[in-house]
């Protein structure tokens, strides 16, 4: 079995070491995958637009009806202490909400306690390898469930799409439903087509991430034209440049798509000059946020 780390983590109320922490096995996460998580990252210490990952995971709980068990300030609170425990200064943090514990009944229990899980972990960013040379993503059918927009910790369609791309040596897998993009297995993506920043626009079939706003917001910092609108597999097969957004890969480049290279002339197959500057533009919203 994997050793697991002995970092301090949170539990419905209390503070544990992370390879002792223990649920119930008919908590209706661990029976239906009936919850919703958070990820959030953490720069020196800073947590990195908090309040945007409250206002999501606000949403995805209304969504599958879980009240939320903690305003914004003590959910903030939990996470300094976590924070403040852990050693390194560059975290992730991870929250999770479920339904809580009841005798397994897909109907939705009435007045059982959400159980609460937090921890956090190092910050393992892109390498200065993958952010020179660009990384490379396969391609798939989305054959995941309908409702993409909730952060549910249902991830197993997730998982196998994944995998796809991990089976080939691949960062990412990019999904396409009904011939159009919806998002990477764990990412969102972004298109750029004659100098404009491009994305899918905001339906059940994807999850907001926190970049979308943040992506945008840079763009326009940048005088770069930006456009949520539906976008074909045979757009982003020609796109100009790729790149994925996430918490853990910030703004990140793709180079190959299905062993063919990204985007044309003398930077076919190379980081392009927009992701240049979203890049940068990133790294100083991350600094004026933790000076």
């Amino acid at each position: 079995m994997q050793d697991l780390p002995d970092t301090l983590c949170y539990l419905n109320g209390d503070y544990t070491p992370l390879n002792l922490a223990k649920v119930s096995v008919l908590d209706r996460g661990f029976l239906f995958g009936d919850g919703i998580y958070e990820v959030v990252p953490v720069y020196a210490r800073s947590v990195f637009r908090f309040d945007a990952h409250m206002a999501r995971l606000d949403r995805s709980l209304a969504k599958v009806r879980i009240a939320n068990p903690h305003t914004a300030a003590e959910w903030l609170a939990r996470c300094r202490k976590l924070i403040d425990a852990h050693p390194a200064d560059n975290q992730l943090l991870y929250l999770q909400v479920t339904r809580g514990v009841a005798l397994r009944d897909h109907v939705m229990p009435a007045g059982i306690e959400p159980t609460v899980f937090m921890m956090t972990s190092a910050l393992k960013p892109p390498s200065a390898e993958q952010r020179h040379r660009g990384v490379a993503c396969t391609t798939a059918r989305d054959f995941r469930w309908e409702r993409g927009d909730i952060k549910s910790i249902s991830l197993l369609g997730n998982v196998l799409a994944r995998q796809m791309s991990a089976d080939h040596g691949a960062a990412e897998t990019i999904l396409f439903r009904d011939g159009f993009l919806t998002e990477a297995a764990s990412c969102n993506v972004w298109v750029v087509h004659e100098g404009a920043v491009l994305g899918p626009p905001t339906s059940e079939h994807l999850l907001e991430g926190i970049r979308f706003e943040l992506i945008r917001e840079l763009c326009e910092e940048e005088g770069i034209a930006f456009n949520l609108r539906p976008i074909s597999e045979g757009e982003v097969v020609a796109a100009d440049e790729l790149m994925l957004s996430s918490a853990t890969k910030e703004v990140l480049p793709v180079t190959t798509l299905d062993g063919e290279s990204v985007g044309h002339g003398a930077l076919r197959g190379k980081p392009g000059p927009v992701y240049a500057r979203l890049y940068a533009a990133y790294q100083r919203a991350k600094a004026a946020q933790c000076a």
